[in-house]
């Protein structure tokens, strides 16, 4: 069920939703000082790419300050609005029924893309 799910999520806007996270993390990467942040749209790429399946967990080893620094700014650069975005869809989503598996996956994916730092997915 999760290959069907993920094949009609790719179809039908999460291709064009990775590609968008990869391009912006290559952008990143292409300064010493993004790089990181970088990484962090590689994996949330890879989280749109397949969400069905899998699931974001917090990492137990944390990066202490650095982690709730690095989460402020990519907050403040752009994580509140895409965030907010993903919230959109999901609400949008979830008025049919059909519907309701997408607008979970897009809350997940809200999750992940409000504050990357100190998360994993599985």
């Amino acid at each position: 069920m999760n290959f069907i799910g993920n094949l009609i999520w790719l179809i039908f806007g999460g291709l064009a939703a990775a590609l968008g996270y990869i391009v912006g993390g290559f952008v990143l990467c292409l300064t010493i000082i993004g790089i990181p942040f970088g990484l962090q749209c590689f994996k949330i790429a890879g989280l749109v790419l397949w969400p069905f399946g899998r699931r974001v967990v917090s990492t137990g080893n944390d990066m202490g300050c650095l982690t709730v620094i690095f989460n402020i700014i990519w907050l403040l650069c752009g994580g509140l609005y895409t965030a907010v975005v993903h919230l959109f869809f999901a609400f949008l989503l979830a008025i049919t029924i059909i519907g309701i598996p997408f607008a979970r996956q897009h809350l997940k994916l809200m999750e992940l893309s409000l504050m990357p730092f100190g998360k994993q997915v599985i």
